[in-house]
């Protein structure tokens, strides 16, 4: 992912649910603590925006360099206000020479329901 804003998928028709986002990335070898102290300083502000619902920051237990986000708006408007945040741009200028490759995206279309009050 470059500083481009990724295209979002168009909700299905008659999709009322929210609309969520995973991202991956892999920290290259020594810089592990350092990529996930850039996704952890992203949990403030982004669950201060309006319309975020969820966003969580995880780590894989058998890798510890394998970070995966999960991220949740309440629609699709509100996750392209999110990616044209400065501090999103900030984030991907800062995080993208400690990873391998670039930062992974997958959309998806939720199937459940939320849980009341959400």
């Amino acid at each position: 992912m470059s500083d481009a804003r990724p295209v979002l998928p168009e909700p299905d028709a008659g999709e009322t649910g929210p609309y969520a986002h995973l991202g991956f990335c892999k920290a290259k070898p020594g810089h592990e603590d350092e990529v996930e102290r850039l996704i952890l300083g992203l949990v403030e502000p982004l669950r201060a925006e309006e319309g975020s619902i969820e966003f969580h920051v995880h780590r894989d237990r058998a890798d510890r360099s394998q970070f995966v986000i999960y991220e949740m708006f309440r629609s699709r408007q509100d996750l392209e206000k999110h990616v044209a945040q400065p501090y999103v741009h900030e984030f991907v200028r800062a995080v993208q020479p400690l990873v391998e490759g670039p930062l992974r995206q997958q959309f998806l279309r939720m199937s459940s329901t939320l849980p009341a009050g959400e």
